[in-house]
């Protein structure tokens, strides 16, 4: 009797210790969670990923390629990846790289980073400066990738407490060529509920972010024009047709498609930037091409069609022709970056205990484009800018040939996308979330 009342102490005994061990690991998932974001920011900071990170930002920066050309950059990020133990998909888009962190199960949530550089030669003279002559990082995406990368390796340090799988996607051709919107043809967003992505700032200071609700870019794209007449003697217009009184004519209304055709609170911009024409000053030329830009948050299309109209029946007026190009040099429109109310919110929330309240700022609207917008059309988006301004330094602005990372904006990047990863997946688990339709039959 006394063994067989042993035996039953010992089992109960096993079996109140097996309870209090799950729930202390429990206890201590939910404490590993509630302590994120600090907890990253930190680490983030730390010689080890910091150092880390700006390695490859510099290495990244001394090699720039553009648009569909990243196969170095490519490989790189891979083995990076390799490095850490993050599982990934490549190629997607040429030159793309799609990782995985997590339980492979859904939730599903998407960090972006662009990759691809521009063509500028530098002028920033700097010991990692570009070494490929007129090409260089002028908007930041070598920092972009770093931080991304940052962000996998605090992730990965911590998948245990994920509660869903983050998606990575390093994105090529950002500038102008629409990788964004081949990465979803081949399947970046496949099961993916939402997505973040974060771009450098030097109208923000260092340790802030910046967004807003609703319309945050402006849809942009560009224009050429070719008008055809018929050239001749400048002594003798009579005996030509001339496309210089055409192309003047198109250009001046163009502007009324702003000042006449918009309404004062919809901001929209037509600019005509580029006129070639003629080589002689006593020959007037057989043509002239014009081309430029058109920025607009809503509309967008609608704009597209008045400003191919215009150019058409004001040549027609003059007795000229004209072809207009809507995607000239490959160059595909961008629809406006529109930012999910209720991830805005998410976001917002996750700063300000990140680092705090008075570290977000709201944005105002910005003309620019972004292809993040083609991710936002498919899914709930989110984009954000990263506040990189310091009072003691100047940063120039993105595009410029001065341009500079401050790389103490780094880490900054990194806790901000893996906090938000994080935040996304528990508050989805809070409320519960269905796996995507046919997801189990893909597995």
């Amino acid at each position: 009797m006394a063994i067989l009342n042993n035996l039953l102490l010992f089992t109960s005994t096993f079996q109140l210790l097996l309870l209090l061990r799950v729930s202390s690991e429990s206890s201590q998932t939910a404490g590993d969670v509630s302590q994120f974001p600090t907890k990253f920011l930190e680490l983030a900071k730390s010689p080890d990923v910091f150092d880390w990170m700006m390695r490859i930002r510099r290495k990244i920066h001394e090699n720039p390629e553009l648009g569909y050309e990243e196969f170095e950059t490519s490989k790189l990020i891979r083995s990076e990846l390799d490095l850490i133990g993050v599982k990934y998909r490549y190629p997607v888009a040429v030159t793309g790289v799609i990782g995985y962190i997590g339980t492979g199960e859904p939730p599903f949530v998407a960090l972006r980073a662009d990759m691809d550089a521009l063509v500028m030669q530098e002028a920033v003279e700097w010991e990692h400066k570009s070494k490929v002559a007129g090409k260089m990082h002028a908007c930041g995406h070598d920092g972009h990738v770093a931080m991304l990368l940052g962000a996998a390796k605090l992730l990965q340090q911590h998948r245990h407490v994920l509660q869903g799988t983050v998606v990575l996607i390093f994105q090529p051709a950002e500038e102008g060529l629409a990788g964004a919107k081949k990465m979803i043809e081949e399947g970046a967003l496949k099961h993916v509920e939402a997505i973040f992505g974060i771009h450098f700032t030097n109208r923000v200071p260092l340790g802030k972010a910046s967004s807003r609700p609703g319309s945050m870019l402006a849809g942009s794209g560009f224009f050429e024009a070719v008008i055809t007449g018929k050239g001749g003697h400048a002594a003798i217009p009579q005996h030509t047709v001339d496309p210089v009184i055409a192309a003047s004519s198109v250009v001046l209304s163009l502007q009324h498609l702003v000042s006449r055709e918009t309404d004062p609170l919809d901001s929209k911009v037509v600019t005509v930037s580029k006129v070639n024409g003629g080589n002689a000053f006593n020959v007037i030329p057989d043509s002239v091409t014009i081309g430029g830009t058109l920025r607009a948050f809503t509309s967008f299309s609608q704009l597209e069609q008045r400003v191919k109209e215009v150019i058409t029946k004001q040549a027609t007026v003059h007795r000229c022709n004209a072809s207009v190009n809507l995607t000239p040099n490959g160059k595909e429109p961008l629809p406006p970056t529109v930012n999910d109310v209720g991830l805005y919110k998410q976001f917002k929330n996750m700063v300000g205990d990140l680092l705090s309240e008075e570290s977000f700022m709201e944005a105002s609207p910005i003309m620019g484009g972004e292809d993040f917008s083609y991710f936002a059309e498919v899914i709930p988006g989110h984009f954000a800018f990263l506040g990189m301004q310091d009072e003691t330094k100047s940063y120039a602005s993105a595009h410029s040939s001065l341009y500079r990372v401050n790389e103490d904006a780094l880490p900054y990047g990194a806790a901000i996308h893996a906090s938000m990863a994080v935040q996304y997946l528990k508050d989805k688990a809070s409320r519960g979330s269905e796996p995507p339709k046919g997801f189990h039959d893909e597995l």
